[in-house]
């Protein structure tokens, strides 16, 4: 079974985001999810020499929760300062954010989750990948930015991943 499906949770992911995103739930695109479910881990297998070691997978359940409340609530802040705030008191500032985060699927989807965020940009992972560069529309206070960084996201995804 190890063979057919080499990241079953990979599979598994792929199969549900298509179901989703051809917004029809038929047989025809089942076979197709299912399909490129087993083709594609299949395919890219030998790029994955470590499989990512996940503590709470239920645990991506509830970041995900977080992630779609605060891209919510980031959108209405964005709004509102390209809206209501005077060009000269928009306070952009690049952000180093140190990583407690080793493993490279938790900084990727930690720098994936901040890019996805409006109001905020991963632009850079350093060389040794222990610092993502960050730039935030509007922040007067950088390391409350920082701050809110690794509490809110880099904590829980530290708590999922082993």
């Amino acid at each position: 079974m190890r063979r057919l499906f080499p990241h079953p949770v990979l599979s598994a992911t792929l199969t549900l985001l298509w179901l989703l995103l051809a917004n029809r739930w038929t047989l025809g695109s089942l076979i197709l999810a299912l399909i490129l479910a087993t083709l594609i881990p299949l395919l890219t297998a030998p790029w994955w020499p470590d499989r990512p070691k996940v503590r709470h997978p239920f645990g991506l359940i509830g970041y995900l929760l977080v992630v779609i409340h605060d891209v919510i609530v980031a959108s209405f802040q964005v709004a509102r300062i390209i809206l209501f705030l005077p060009a000269g008191q928009i306070r952009s500032a690049w952000i180093a954010v140190p990583l407690d985060l080793t493993s490279p699927e938790a900084i990727s989807l930690l720098a994936g989750t901040i890019t996805m965020t409006p109001g905020t940009l991963t632009a850079d992972v350093s060389a040794d990948g222990r610092a993502l560069l960050v730039h935030a529309l509007h922040a007067p206070d950088p390391d409350a930015v920082r701050d809110e960084i690794k509490t809110r996201y880099e904590a829980r995804l530290k708590r999922i991943f082993a």
